[in-house]
């Protein structure tokens, strides 16, 4: 269906309304990059390269042991595992098996992992080899369908000095303890076949993900979204953007080819990281720096600033936290970043002063986009340029996207330019539905004049020159530093605690992460506890973005007449008192 042109003068010159030929396989970007460029670097890892023909080999060899395990067409295998380098070639091995990846955070505790595990049906998991990560995954595992462990060790990886040495002073991480039938990574990848299955995939049908989000409010679902879901994501990422290559040169498409350096700071468990870095550098057979953490250094972040100039890394994606911590960081004049040639920002809103710092740093500018997970995540995106770009908006929808206003209460009236409402999405980045979740779907999708919309829960309205204004969020989502914290998972696991009667979860603003959580907190007659015992208390149950980081304990919670506590009268004293 073409679409018509979105209502500015501002549209970026050249920039195509539609694109096609993205209903393909996504590992399609590996196999092709391979054949084109085969010894042109993917990954970085401290030193360590490996090459997309490298990559692709790999993958292929993990393709053939995972179909060696009985894992087949939609089948879903999950990745337990920080940025390292051995990502993107299990990530596409997966896929080459037909299998389904599902990305789980690296920090997540037992039970939260676990969670996730038995609702995706997950029958392998990928995991760290890490005093940490490893014995959370083993406790994760049971009462789960996942029958292999593979075990992921940094050192082959390094380069051969570095592995060696670390070794020798026991700097390599290692759990130290494995179950006997669990198996170590580097010994897979050599036993197995370098001949991926012959599997057929239709791309628009056939599942490559499935991310956990809470969407809007309650526990974490799963977005279900295809191959084409992210091969179009990318390209339409790739025709909209335009950047000058060298100084004083004028504004051209992405360079494919080895050309480019990508910083891989953004956490690819997540889909942002995971879209725009780890396949964005892919499709365009780009280098990817490998961040496993980005605080690492001293004073924190100090190894990113390292990795940018040793890198000469050109592209950076991030959410605001990240630029800030550029920004904010006390050696940065010591660092040259004059290699970053275009920088893009999501996950929360942009602080002006933040991108004029950071440009006024490196000489690019910073491109605001706005998405969610079930949208693989781009749906919109300001020009690539500052004379068009416009701060405080999420400029125009991407190509082949539609974007309505629409009433709040029922999903189907579009309202008027100008007027908010609930932002309304369709494309082909959108995802086919939240996994095993029919309610959840009915709740979010509509169809408006014979097409089918996604309702973001987020509300916003369309300015008078067609840019895209978010004003507010429609349920109690908290966004902390650009991951997505649901109150209702932080309230159930705090009403385990035996001292606590009931409690509400909020989010309040935060100048370094947006916002961040505050427990207000009514304790059981006649008992006292902590604001630390509570934080405490929360430490191995919650990830750290999702731990209270204020608690306010109250002799009573505002309720209504049916006894449910009214978060938004809380923040409401929030916002008025500034606490």
């Amino acid at each position: 269906m073409t679409l018509p042109p979105w209502p500015t003068t501002r549209w970026p010159k050249d920039v195509l309304r539609e694109i096609s030929d993205f209903e393909k396989p996504l590992f399609s970007f590996l196999d092709d990059a391979a054949r084109d460029f085969p010894n042109q670097t993917y990954t970085i890892f401290s030193d360590g390269k490996r090459t997309y023909a490298q990559v692709k080999d790999t993958a292929d060899r993990l393709a053939n042991f995972i179909a060696s395990k009985g894992i087949g067409k939609g089948d879903r295998v999950a990745i337990f595992l920080p940025n390292l380098p051995h990502y993107p070639a299990i990530y596409f091995g997966i896929l080459k098996a037909g299998a389904v990846c599902v990305t789980c955070n690296p920090v997540y505790t037992a039970g939260e992992l676990n969670y996730q595990l038995k609702d995706a049906g997950a029958k392998m998991v990928f995991v760290m080899d890490h005093p940490q990560f490893y014995p959370t995954a083993v406790k994760a595992i049971e009462g789960t369908d996942v029958e292999t462990v593979v075990i992921c060790s940094v050192k082959s990886y390094l380069p051969p000095i570095k592995g060696f040495l670390g070794a020798l002073l026991g700097k390599i991480p290692k759990a130290g303890n494995y179950a006997p039938d669990h198996l170590f990574f580097d010994n897979v990848v050599a036993a197995a076949s370098p001949q991926a299955p012959k599997i057929q995939i239709d791309p628009t049908k056939d599942l490559a993900l499935i991310i956990y989000t809470g969407g809007t409010t309650g526990v974490p679902k799963g977005a279900s979204l295809t191959h084409s879901n992210f091969v179009f994501d990318i390209m339409a990422v790739f025709e909209w953007m335009r950047i000058p290559h060298e100084p004083g040169s004028p504004p051209e498409k992405l360079r494919h080819g080895g050309f480019h350096c990508y910083l891989g700071v953004l956490p690819w468990y997540h889909s942002f990281g995971l879209t725009l870095c780890l396949l964005g550098s892919c499709a365009s057979a780009s280098s990817l720096v490998c961040i496993p953490d980005p605080r690492a250094g001293t004073p924190p972040f100090t190894e990113v600033l390292k990795a940018v100039q040793k890198y000469k890394t050109t592209i950076v994606i991030a959410v605001p936290t990240i630029f800030i911590a550029f920004t904010n960081h006390p050696l940065l004049e010591q660092f040259d970043l004059s290699s970053i040639k275009s920088c893009g920002s999501g996950g929360a809103p942009l602080p002006v002063e933040v991108a004029k710092k950071f440009e006024a740093k490196t000489g690019c500018i910073i491109f605001e986009g706005y998405g969610l997970s079930e949208t693989a995540p781009v749906a919109s995106l300001n020009p690539t340029n500052t004379t068009d770009r416009k701060f405080g908006s999420v400029g125009f929808p991407m190509p082949n996207t539609d974007v309505k206003i629409v009433d709040s209460k029922t999903g189907l009236k579009e309202l008027a330019q100008g007027e908010d409402g609930e932002i309304a999405i369709s494309g082909p980045q959108v995802m086919t539905g939240y996994w095993n979740k029919p309610l959840e779907n009915s709740a979010v999708f509509r169809e408006i004049e014979g097409k089918r919309f996604f309702l973001t829960g987020d509300v916003g309205h369309v300015d008078p020159e067609g840019y895209i204004i978010i004003t507010d969020r429609k349920k109690d989502l908290i966004l902390v530093g650009g991951f997505n914290c649901y109150p209702r998972e932080v309230e159930e696991v705090l009403y385990t605690h035996p001292k606590i009667a009931n409690v509400a979860v909020v989010g309040i603003p935060d100048p370094r992460s947006g916002e961040s959580v505050k427990a207000f907190i009514q304790l059981l007659p006649g008992e006292t506890v902590t604001e630390a015992e509570i934080m405490e208390f929360c430490k191995d149950k919650l990830a750290g973005y999702k731990r209270p980081r204020s608690i306010e304990f109250r002799e009573s919670l505002p309720t209504s007449p049916v006894g449910k506590v009214l978060r938004r009268v809380l923040r409401d004293e929030v916002r008025k008192n500034g606490a």
